[in-house]
C-alpha cells in the first residue's frame, strides 16, 4: 500500500470506492499544525473533478491503469464496437463509456483506458480535435460577416454544431469533442 509521499500527476488511484487520476497535488506544510496534500481528482468515468486534502502520510491504493489504441468499427443497438490496431482484437462497449459517441465515425482512432488488474474497460476517449464533413448547411448571407455570426451545420455522424457563416456543405471542419464546439477549417 502507498502513502500520500508516492502521489504524482497522473497516476490512478481508487478513493471512495471509485477510481481518479490525480490532475494537480500540493504538499503543503503549515507552520502550525501537521503536513497534508492537497489535490484534485477526476473521476474517471464522468471526468468530474472533485477536491480532496490527504493527511501527510495516510495510504492511499494506487490503482494500474492502460491505455490501449483501438479504432471504432460500427455500432449496434447500444454498443460500439472496436478493433485493437495492433492485435485486431475486437470488443464492445456501451455508449456509457465514451466521452463524445457523436462524434464518433468508422475508422475512428480512439484510446480505450483498461483498469489492468481486471480487464474491463473504463473509459473510451476520443481525440480532443476530430476532422468532419459538413453534410448540410444554409448558404451564409453575404454581407452579413461583420458580426461573428454563426449557423447551424449537421455533420457526418448526424450531429449539429454552430459553425461560421463561410462553412459549406462538404467542408471538412475540425471539432473540438470536448466542448462541440468548431474549431478550424481544414483544406482538402
Amino acid at each position: 500500500m502507498a502513502t500520500t509521499s508516492d502521489i504524482s500527476n497522473g497516476i490512478c488511484i481508487e478513493f471512495n470506492g471509485e477510481l481518479y487520476t490525480v490532475v494537480e497535488f500540493q504538499h503543503v506544510k503549515p507552520g502550525k499544525g501537521a503536513a497534508f496534500v492537497r489535490t484534485k481528482l477526476k473521476h474517471i468515468p464522468s471526468g468530474k473533478i472533485i477536491q480532496n486534502t490527504f493527511a501527510s502520510g495516510a495510504k492511499i491504493n494506487i490503482q494500474r491503469i492502460e491505455r490501449r489504441p483501438y479504432q471504432f468499427l460500427y455500432k449496434e443497438n447500444e454498443y460500439y464496437h472496436f478493433m485493437h490496431t495492433e492485435t485486431f482484437e475486437q470488443i464492445m462497449i456501451s455508449e456509457s463509456l465514451i466521452n463524445a459517441p457523436q462524434f464518433l465515425k468508422e475508422g475512428q482512432e480512439v484510446e480505450i483506458i483498461f483498469h489492468a488488474n481486471s480487464e474491463t474497460p473504463l473509459l473510451c476517449e476520443l481525440p480532443t480535435y476530430v476532422v468532419l464533413e459538413v453534410t448540410y448547411s444554409e448558404p451564409g448571407v453575404r454581407g452579413d460577416t461583420a458580426t461573428n455570426a454563426m449557423k447551424l451545420a449537421i455533420l457526418e455522424t448526424g450531429v449539429e454544431i454552430k459553425v461560421p457563416l463561410f462553412i459549406n456543405v462538404g467542408d471538412k471542419i475540425k471539432v473540438n469533442t470536448q466542448t462541440g464546439e468548431y474549431g478550424e477549417r481544414v483544406n482538402n
